[in-house]
């Protein structure tokens, strides 16, 4: 018998147009499998059952009427804890963050109600998103479902997670120097950093030009769904595109014959690899090879972006952290903190020239491979996910003796994408050693969104997604 979290997006709305089940139904059935989860899990910061349900409510009866705002009309979404849902506080996963609730929605969250979409609740984060693991000082632990005793990835933890384990089915996701990836990898999902400006953001983010707002999800049909729904200008924005949003599901089954594919198993300057992460990448190449890409074996031009990236990050943190006082700066994670400090010691001139100068090298340097090659393909996270309530990885993980002082020496593909803006995307392409699961990153030129999910596409055709 399928179950009700059986079903996709897509399904969901159909079965509510026929009148075969009901957005009440599908979303008690979410709420029953989030609080279970809880405990073991711990992917949401607010869970407020009778409000979702009043929305579940106002779907149904719209379907009843055949007033459906889409076809996605009561299908559920998550909500990170950094976008704000009017009504629920945004703490950011900071204990210091006000608790006082949104007067707002923020504009991803409204795109999702025009559409119909059921809040289910927001997600968890570490404090500011600061780091790609899934702890923070307001909710303790988010735990991978895949292993208990493994890290969900973040900072959009709580909704890989959630999608992980099927609960809800579009989930709201950001992506500063890898958000929406790493938890994707870790936990075996789909998401996409599309290309900066496709998705407007308000308010808008510390960091600048680094972040990015996408969907993650169980299928790449439905983070194709989800961004088409989320895209599009917004008045807030003044760095949103002013283009109306593309359905992107039309031709995501196009497929990737006749592309040419840079596959980049280090990017020319990553060190340290799992080599189960190798061979599954390297499977991965010959996987599109058989679907008609010629694949090549290139690193792209430029050298490692990551301190570039961290001195626009920390500066950001710095002004984020300048609202708090030294007391309640104690209370929060000692390496935002941290971070706040060196970014707040930069000089203006310094950042300008990181913002302006340094960016833009990169920027062309990837513009000109982009000529050459449609896509790029490298590992999403050179390891599996690593035990939680670490930092980096443990001495000896994955075979490598130490894997350095910061947690970007230990994830070095995916900053240099928020570098240069371009769409990049995770899809789960094998298993470690210890079972858990490895991404594939997909990345394309920028504003090619729409073929970084079509590879996406093929690839899960060829390879299906394992479960939990």
């Amino acid at each position: 018998m399928t179950r009700i979290s059986d079903l996709d997006a897509f399904a969901l709305g159909q079965a509510f147009r026929r009148k075969q089940l009901s957005p009440v139904e599908a979303t008690s059935d979410a709420l029953d499998r989030a609080e279970a989860a809880q405990s073991t899990i711990n992917a949401f910061v607010t869970l407020d059952r009778k409000r979702t349900l009043d929305w579940a409510r106002a779907a149904e009866a719209r379907w009843m009427k055949g007033e459906q705002k889409s076809r996605f009309d009561g299908v559920t979404v998550t909500v990170k804890d950094n976008m704000a849902v009017e009504g629920w506080p945004s703490r950011k996963g900071s204990k210091v963050a006000s608790a006082t609730p949104m007067t707002f929605d923020a504009p991803v969250t409204a795109r999702c109600k025009d559409a119909g979409l059921v809040v289910l609740g927001t997600t968890t984060m570490p404090e500011f998103g600061w780091i790609g693991l899934s702890s923070s000082p307001l909710t303790g632990h988010t735990r991978n479902p895949w292993n208990k005793d493994r890290t969900a990835g973040g900072s959009s933890s709580g909704g890989a997670a959630a999608a992980a384990l099927g609960i809800g089915r579009f989930h709201l996701g950001s992506d500063g120097l890898g958000s929406i990836r790493i938890p994707s990898a870790f936990c075996g999902v789909a998401g996409i950093k599309p290309s900066f400006g496709r998705v407007p953001a308000y308010p808008l983010s510390v960091m600048g030009e680094l972040a990015h707002l996408g969907p993650i999800a169980r299928e790449v049909r439905e983070v194709a769904a989800l961004l088409s729904i989320l895209s599009g200008p917004d008045a807030r924005d003044p760095m949103a595109w002013n283009t109306p949003a593309p359905d992107f599901t039309v031709g995501l089954e196009d497929g990737v014959k006749g592309l040419r594919i840079a596959y980049s198993p280090r990017l020319g300057f990553v060190k340290k690899v799992d080599p189960a992460v190798d061979k599954a990448i390297a499977d991965a190449a010959r996987v599109f090879e058989d679907l008609g890409a010629t694949v090549d074996q290139v690193d792209p031009p430029i050298d490692d972006p990551a301190p570039l990236a961290w001195d626009i990050w920390n500066a950001g943190a710095a002004l984020a952290l300048s609202a708090f006082s030294p007391a309640e700066q104690a209370e929060m994670d000692p390496g935002l903190v941290d971070c706040a400090r060196i970014g707040a010691r930069m000089p203006a001139t310094a950042l300008i020239d990181a913002l302006l100068y340094q960016r833009a090298k990169v920027v062309i340097a990837m513009a000109k491979f982009h000529e050459t090659y449609d896509l790029l393909i490298t590992p999403t996270m050179p390891t599996g996910a690593i035990p939680i309530g670490a930092d980096l990885p443990p001495a000896g993980f994955a075979g490598q003796a130490e894997w350095g002082p910061l947690w970007t020496d230990w994830s070095p593909f995916t900053p240099p994408f928020n570098v240069t803006q371009q769409p990049a995307a995770s899809v789960p392409c094998g298993r470690d050693g210890d079972g858990l699961p490895i991404g594939l990153h997909i990345v394309g030129a920028k504003r090619a969104d729409a073929l970084v999910l079509k590879a996406m596409s093929a690839f899960e055709t060829a390879r299906p997604f394992a479960r939990v």
